[in-house]
C-alpha cells in the first residue's frame, strides 16, 4: 500500500511539474509572438522612413544630377545602329575575359560558342564582344576609328 501511496505522490507531483511546465512554455510563446509583433512594427516603419529616405534622395538627385554624355561623344568603333541595339535585361553574355595576352582565335572561339547557345543577334555580339576586352585588348579596341565596326563578322 505504501508502494501505492508514493507513486500516487510522484504522479501527483509529476503533474503538478507538467502543468507548470506547460504554463511557462504558453508564457514564453506569447511573450515571443508580442517581441515578434513588436519587431514586424519597428521593422515596418522603419522600411517606410527608407522609402521616405530613398525617395527624397531621388528628388535631390534629379536636382543635382549633370545630363548623361550622349554615346556618340565618346569614341566608338561601332557602326550607330549597332549602339543602338538594347540588349534585353535578362540577356546575360559569356563571362570571359581577353587581355592580349591569350590566344585571340582561343577568345574568338570560345566567345562565339557561348553566343551561339545563348542566340542573340549580329549588334549584341559585337556588344558583348567588346565588354571581354581588358587590358591592351581594350586598348586596342579603343583606338579604332568611329564607326568602323559595322557586323560581328568584320569585327
Amino acid at each position: 500500500m505504501e508502494t501505492i501511496r508514493a507513486l500516487q505522490q510522484v504522479v501527483a507531483a509529476s503533474k503538478a511539474d507538467q502543468h507548470r511546465i506547460l504554463a511557462e512554455v504558453q508564457a514564453e510563446e506569447a511573450a515571443s509572438k508580442d517581441r515578434y509583433q513588436n519587431s514586424l512594427a519597428a521593422s515596418h516603419a522603419n522600411n517606410e522612413e527608407l522609402r521616405g529616405d530613398l525617395q527624397r534622395m531621388g528628388e535631390h538627385a534629379t536636382d543635382e544630377r549633370t545630363p548623361p554624355i550622349p554615346v556618340r561623344a565618346r569614341p566608338m568603333p561601332f557602326l550607330q545602329a549597332i549602339m543602338d541595339t538594347v540588349m534585353p535585361s535578362s540577356f546575360v553574355g559569356p563571362k570571359i575575359a581577353f587581355t592580349g595576352i591569350e590566344d585571340p582565335e582561343a577568345h574568338i572561339t570560345a566567345f562565339h560558342t557561348k553566343m551561339m547557345i545563348l542566340r542573340g543577334t549580329d549588334a549584341m555580339h559585337c556588344k558583348l564582344f567588346m565588354s571581354t576586352f581588358l587590358g591592351t585588348g581594350l586598348d586596342w579596341f579603343i583606338s579604332l576609328p568611329n564607326g568602323h565596326i559595322t557586323s560581328f563578322d568584320q569585327f
